[in-house]
């Protein structure tokens, strides 16, 4: 059985062709290799439009904006610990579900040109961002919370080469 397993899913015609997907699933993989997770996980994966995450957006968080992603753990946990007895297992993988991850293309690309870099290192760098939300990191201000949440993406996003 494959240890880790990332279910993605597109409503944009030939993503493919737009994102490097193998890619995206890497860096679920990275994170979760970074963060010591060695109970068999999965995540699942939604990559959509700016209408779309805006109206997710709206429902779930009363934010009637587009975001670049949205994070939904299945799980409250402790950063840097995964606990599978407190955590949902999927009954048919054996696998903790560890929770869902909605990404916008469109703001993927007007992200990665105002900085400068690819698509692909762009949609990296969130769901990296994103696998840490699953995993209980958070950012919400300005205090210690953040800086460690920040300094687990430079050192995941530096592992494979890639500038934080």
């Amino acid at each position: 059985m494959e240890k880790h397993k990332v279910y993605i899913k597109s409503r944009i015609v030939s993503i493919g062709r737009l994102l490097d997907i193998s890619r995206i699933r890497a860096a679920v993989y990275r994170a979760l290799v970074m963060e010591g997770v060695d109970r068999p996980c999965e995540v699942s994966i939604l990559i959509t439009n700016d209408d779309e995450i805006q109206r997710i957006n709206r429902a779930f968080r009363d934010v009637d904006a587009p975001t670049d992603v949205l994070s939904f753990p299945m799980t409250a946990l402790t950063p840097g610990r995964l606990e599978p007895a407190a955590s949902d297992v999927n009954r048919d993988t054996g696998r903790v579900t560890l929770g869902d991850i909605v990404l916008s293309y469109d703001r993927i690309r007007e992200q990665a040109r105002r900085f400068g870099q690819s698509i692909d290192r762009e949609a990296d760098y969130l769901v990296i961002h994103s696998v840490l939300h699953l995993l209980g990191y958070d950012h919400t201000d300005e205090g210690p919370d953040k800086c460690k949440m920040r300094a687990r993406e430079k050192a995941i996003l530096g592992e494979t080469g890639i500038s934080g």
